[in-house]
């Protein structure tokens, strides 16, 4: 499901924030889910970030420290490429999908956490490779603390 966004966009400057606008709705993209934490390029250069919104219009906040070092300034028109950061439903282990699919609120939980959890859950259950009983328990414990809004076990 997951794809990458290639866009032109305008750097726009409103106050201190300095900021890209994505010009389709995400969920679009990407399906519906709380949030949409990306990575991708602007200019060729990296870049991540969780997406901001403003009513029914999102974007990318592009803070100092990234700015700094680049000719990238506000009303300059640039070419960027997002895409889902971190593990996706399309790369994930069969067993976790259907798990996850069983379970909305455990799903739409997991697709709106940061990269560091949701990899963090995947190597707790990928450690039990040698023993499929305590995969499946395991999984069982990552739907139940998903579902109840733990980010960690």
């Amino acid at each position: 499901m997951s794809n990458v966004l290639t866009f032109t966009a305008l750097i726009q400057k409103e106050g201190a924030f300095t900021f890209v606008a994505i010009p389709v709705a995400p969920a679009s993209q990407w399906g519906a889910r709380p949030r949409y934490h990306v990575c991708g390029t602007i200019e060729g250069i990296a870049v991540r970030g969780c997406l901001g919104v403003n009513g029914q219009d999102y974007f990318l906040r592009l803070g100092a420290a990234w700015l700094r070092g680049t000719s990238i300034v506000p009303g300059v028109q640039v070419s960027v490429s997002l895409d889902l950061e971190g593990p996706q439903e399309d790369n994930l282990a069969n067993d976790i999908v259907a798990a996850l699919g069983a379970n909305p609120a455990a799903q739409a939980f997991f697709d709106g956490l940061p990269t560091f959890y949701r990899k963090k859950y995947l190597r707790w259950i990928d450690s039990t490779t040698r023993s499929p009983d305590i995969r499946a328990q395991r999984i069982a414990e990552m739907i139940t603390l998903l579902a109840n809004g733990q980010r960690e076990r």
